[in-house]
């Protein structure tokens, strides 16, 4: 969007002698052509910018000039990260920072970009949670955050089913899943996920904590789910699939679980294709979900234990 592009040009140049437009369009990804356009809408909105030609030169702003955002604190500046997302901000205990770094950021915007920015302040809101989900006890997540963001080491008690264990970890990351808060951290040379909602105590230690080096959280996470995925698939089925079955299957029993290949279409449209579910119960719930377009050809109990089901739900409903 336009408005975000006239911010970020205006905090490039802030402290800067002077930048060219072509290293400007190169940074922006767009023409030279629109930085010049870009520069005359900051110049008509107040912002003391001017250029100078000839080696050397370039686009800057009037020296000593410098946007509000300077006086924004280093819990406001980290609070940025939430803007937009009120229920991630409570969790970590920074509703009052983040409040008052979006308040900063809308004052130092100049007047002709605070109306956008303000419009979708009002009109967007980020709900995480998903539905009909119980409020997570997350006691210990401003300990385990500010481990994490300061990278120091971390001991907690973890509960494991009926047990407790108390580790000592270096924290790499926090993720928020579905309303839910993860830990990313390495114990004894192993990178592992922890819900913060098991966690009973936390205490954060002097040592600082060790980080592999070029760990990237968003690649590992991302790894680590699909690789969570396709481990709990372990039952084999065969089915055929109406071509409404097929289009919906992902829904149904996962993005993970539909990466199959599919048979040639019969004259019907339906095709055939080899599935790994989790289990046969859970194949039961899942395959039931598609109502009359699925149809189970092996093994032979999963086919039996949808036809008890589907004669049984015709019975009830005679």
């Amino acid at each position: 969007m336009r408005s975000s592009r006239l911010v970020e040009l205006m905090l490039r140049l802030e402290g800067s002698r002077g930048v060219t437009a072509g290293q400007l369009a190169e940074e922006l990804g767009v023409s030279v052509r629109t930085v010049y356009r870009d520069v005359t809408a900051l110049s008509a909105a107040g912002v003391p910018l001017w250029t100078e030609s000839g080696p050397g030169g370039g686009i800057r702003l009037l020296d000593g000039w410098q946007s509000k955002l300077g006086g924004m604190t280093g819990a406001e500046t980290s609070a940025l990260m939430l803007l937009g997302v009120p229920s991630l901000a409570d969790d970590l205990g920074l509703r009052e920072v983040t409040a008052a770094a979006q308040s900063k950021l809308l004052h130092a915007l100049p007047v002709p970009l605070r109306a956008g920015a303000q419009l979708w302040r009002d009109r967007l809101y980020v709900d995480v949670p998903g539905w009909f989900t119980p409020p997570r006890d997350n006691e210990h997540l401003p300990d385990v955050a500010t481990a994490v963001l300061e990278g120091r080491r971390l001991r907690i008690d973890y509960r494991k089913g009926a047990d407790v264990v108390t580790r000592t970890l270096d924290p790499l990351g926090l993720v928020a899943k579905a309303g839910v808060w993860y830990l990313v951290a390495q114990h004894r040379s192993r990178i592992l996920s922890y819900r913060v909602s098991r966690i009973s105590d936390a205490t954060v230690l002097t040592e600082q904590a060790l980080r592999p080096e070029q760990f990237d959280l968003g690649a590992w996470w991302s790894a680590s789910v699909a690789e969570f995925d396709r481990s709990m698939l372990r039952f084999r089925c065969r089915v055929r699939l109406s071509p409404r079955s097929w289009r919906q299957l992902p829904r149904i029993v996962g993005v993970e679980a539909a990466r199959v290949e599919a048979g040639p279409p019969d004259e019907d449209g339906w095709v055939a294709i080899d599935l790994v579910l989790e289990a046969e119960d859970v194949a039961l719930e899942q395959l039931t979900a598609l109502g009359a377009g699925v149809e189970v050809l092996e093994p032979a109990s999963l086919r039996a234990a949808l036809r008890y089901t589907g004669e049984a739900m015709m019975n009830r409903h005679r």
